[in-house]
């Protein structure tokens, strides 16, 4: 049975089923989330409720974060007017922090600094594979910080992910990951493009993705988003607010950083316009929404 307790703080749509993952790996957890039934639902499965991040890390050798946005986790973590009681005011000498959330690389290193000066650690370790990888505990994890400390937690990082990958130090987790919400972005409005263009041309839409998902256009979209997408299921594994959040985060870098994403500023657009057309909650592969209001038409399979 492992020895470390864990301190989970952030049972959202991926947050919780990690955590259960957690209990099932054999770690005793602490959970707390701002909204309290997810918390309930983890005591359900086995483990305890933390009162707060500075109580939830106070009971904990590890404390994982896996929260929405770069001020949450500076919140949670620093602590602000509307957070008096934050995680660094908890932390043990020798407590690692496991940020899982998707945020800035430049908060993501004033944040391990200010863990370090308490005494603590900290890994960057953003998360791939959505709700369903989440749950399968097949996520990839891509991890910035010190190969030692990575070394340490390896164990409790593989019972919620397939693969873990050091990226480089601090920071390098994020840009890893905003490098893979390019691609996933970009790839989704590729395959929305190409599915609205079939549709409009008379294709018979089962038949496209069957055929191109066997060649060089093969990828994950196709194979388990673009059957759902033709039949206008865009139920959420990753919300598409989630996906325009961590396309800004990219646009933002890709400017500091002076690299050139026109591709992706163009992604960028289109998800910020299913934000502000309500759609926001649906999965990121609904971008395809955005390429039918553009061709007046919807690219859906008959289902006779």
């Amino acid at each position: 049975m492992p020895e470390k307790t864990v301190g989970f703080i952030g049972l959202g749509i991926m947050g919780l089923p990690m955590a259960r993952n957690l209990l099932e790996a054999g770690y005793p957890v602490v959970g707390y989330n701002r909204s309290h039934d997810p918390v309930e639902a983890l005591v359900d499965d086995g483990g305890e409720a933390g009162d707060s991040p500075r109580d939830t890390a106070a009971r904990a050798d590890v404390v994982v974060t896996c929260l929405p946005d770069s001020p949450d986790v500076e919140r949670v973590v620093l602590g602000d007017e509307t957070e008096p009681n934050p995680v660094i005011d908890g932390l043990r000498e020798g407590t690692t922090v496991i940020d899982m959330s998707t945020i800035s690389p430049t908060v993501t290193e004033r944040v391990a600094e200010a863990v370090a000066e308490a005494g603590g650690s900290m890994l960057d370790a953003p998360i791939s594979g959505g709700e369903e990888g989440a749950i399968e505990g097949t996520l990839s994890i891509m991890v910035g910080g010190e190969g030692g400390v990575l070394d340490e937690h390896r164990d409790l990082l593989e019972a919620m992910g397939a693969t873990v990958t050091h990226c480089g130090p601090t920071g390098a987790g994020q840009v890893t990951k905003a490098c893979n919400q390019i691609v996933v972005a970009c790839t989704n409005v590729a395959v929305s493009e190409a599915l609205v263009f079939a549709d409009r041309a008379g294709a018979d839409l089962d038949a496209v993705v069957e055929a191109i998902s066997g060649g060089a256009a093969g990828c994950w979209t196709l194979d388990n988003r673009a059957p759902r997408m033709i039949r206008g299921n865009f139920e959420p594994g990753f919300f598409a607010d989630y996906q325009y959040k961590d396309l800004r985060i990219a646009t933002d870098a890709g400017e500091a950083f002076g690299a050139p994403m026109p591709a992706t500023e163009l992604a960028h657009e289109l998800y910020k316009s299913m934000v502000a057309n309500d759609m926001g909650r649906d999965d990121n592969s609904g971008v395809m929404q955005m390429i039918e209001l553009l061709a007046g038409s919807e690219a859906r399979v008959d289902e006779d």
